[in-house]
């Protein structure tokens, strides 16, 4: 199959794009651009040991409102939720950039990861209501690339600013891009048929999705390190009831006609379930190699933190041509299933090279590249496929699936890799490390186990991924599918 796109396509794509480009390139780069300020804040405003808090405050507001903005976006207009998470986030960059103390600025975090929660997939949603199906794929890629280099420049932004000026212009240089952002909002036309609200907000739901969400992220990141054993056992314990009880009152939610938090019916569809559970397990893999290759490559083969952020370019460098390889081929060949499949069993491989061989710069830049080129495979087709299953009513809610998966994934991937590393008698103090050899080389071994770790779950996500339904792109709308003869 190779469908070219309309010009008509193209102008609407280009009309959404300009629109939607810096909401996803402002969240996107808030996951890293945080990392290389942490030591300036805590010099400023103190609490060192807690600056992890930056990224999991942001991180915990953004899950918890993802199906809420999805909600919002098929019910009120995606254009409008958009308006409103934009404006949101720039209240709380604005708020951040201002924080007198450590705790205003993590409640400000909270309230501009309350924003970043829509960003993502309200983007996506807009996206994918404009184009149809057939040509969502090509110009999925755009967005992919979008994404893969804001994950790359944060780093290197944030490096720059630090040493250049101050920390607090990482959130108010958002400012003029939120307004850029907002004037193209409003300049775009209204689309899509709003659906009518069934029923009053699932205020049990968002409370009992939050719970477990930051129970289970605190198990990850504390288990074995700040937790003892039994500690972790116990609060482990009480999570399996919250996240069943979670299961039961929104499916109760949804029998009674109304609109649940979590959309239960969209994940009743084993499509929904299987992308989301492969999009978790890309995310899980690929966030905990952003943030811990660049320490890994400092400790094993020297050079500054920032020097060895660099060193992030072969692996979103990779991404970025996996992505945009795999989105011509997804239009060339009308296929789905096999690019991820493929792609994340490249990256379980060259992970579980790099566990098991010594470090040096060709080796790491030769496995950092293709465990990029694989995962760059992922999210355009997952993007496509929830898209194509949910059917134009429902895109909304099917990229904030979309999207809370990914966030969660990158949530547990961050702190079960870094629980991995540091949880054991790893000491997290960089400096002490490089001047110790026994300990230096006590925590490569531990680099080593957890990118075998990481290697583990990129094969059983590869295996989760053939679960995925064979479809093609070139059907018609409103289903926009069709099995392939295997």
């Amino acid at each position: 199959m190779n469908t070219v796109a309309s010009p008509v396509d193209r102008r609407r794509f280009l009309e959404v794009f300009a629109a939607v480009m810096l909401p996803m390139f402002l969240a996107a780069v808030d996951q890293t651009i945080v990392a290389t300020a942490t030591p300036a804040i805590g010099h400023e405003l103190g609490h060192l040991a807690e600056m992890s808090w930056l990224a999991v405050s942001y991180l915990l507001a953004a899950v918890a409102v993802v199906p809420l903005y999805g909600q919002a976006g098929d019910h009120f207009g995606r254009k409008r939720a958009l308006a409103v998470a934009v404006l949101t986030f720039t209240l709380g960059s604005l708020a951040c950039g201002l924080a007198p103390s450590f705790e205003t600025l993590i409640a400000a975090r909270v309230l501009q990861g309350l924003g970043g929660g829509g960003l993502m997939s309200l983007s996506q949603a807009l996206i994918g209501e404009v184009l149809p199906p057939q040509h969502r794929a090509r110009f999925q890629g755009w967005f992919a690339i979008v994404f893969v280099s804001a994950s790359l420049l944060g780093p290197v932004i944030g490096a720059a600013v630090v040493a250049q000026a101050s920390w607090r212009w990482l959130f108010l240089a958002n400012l003029p891009f939120a307004a850029f952002a907002l004037w193209r909002l409003a300049r775009l036309p209204a689309s899509g048929t709003p659906r009518p609200w069934q029923g009053g907000y699932d205020a049990a739901g968002t409370l009992l999705f939050g719970a477990a969400v930051v129970g289970t992220l605190l198990l990850l990141s504390e288990a074995g390190a700040g937790w003892s054993r039994t500690t972790s056992l116990m609060v482990a314990a009480a999570l399996v009831p919250s996240w069943l009880l979670l299961a039961a009152v929104e499916r109760r939610v949804a029998r009674r006609g109304h609109t649940p938090f979590l959309p239960m019916d969209l994940l009743a569809l084993p499509a929904i379930r299987h992308a989301a559970g492969t999009v978790a397990g890309f995310a899980a893999v690929m966030f905990a190699s952003i943030f811990y290759l660049p320490v890994y490559l400092h400790l094993a083969l020297g050079g500054s933190l920032s020097e060895s952020a660099l060193l992030l370019l072969p692996l979103t460098g990779g991404m970025v041509v996996g992505a945009g390889l795999t989105g011509r081929a997804m239009v060339h060949t009308g296929r789905t299933r096999e690019f991820p499949v493929g792609g994340l069993a490249l990256a379980a491989a060259a992970l579980a090279a790099m566990s098991l061989l010594p470090p040096t710069h060709g080796t790491v830049t030769l496995l950092s590249a293709l465990t990029g080129l694989g995962l760059g495979s992922v999210m355009s087709v997952m993007q496509v496929v929830t898209q194509i299953v949910a059917g134009p009513a429902r895109l909304g809610a099917a990229a904030a699936t979309v999207s809370l998966a990914r966030s969660l994934g990158a949530s547990a991937g961050a702190a079960g890799f870094g629980a991995l590393v540091f949880g054991g008698h790893v000491n997290p103090d960089l400096a002490a490390l490089r001047g110790d050899p026994a300990a230096l080389q006590a925590a490569l071994d531990a680099f080593h186990r957890a990118f075998g770790v990481a290697a583990l779950l990129a094969a059983l996500t590869a295996l989760l991924a053939t679960r995925l339904p064979p479809l093609r792109l070139d059907a018609a709308e409103p289903g926009g599918l069709a099995p392939l003869a295997d």
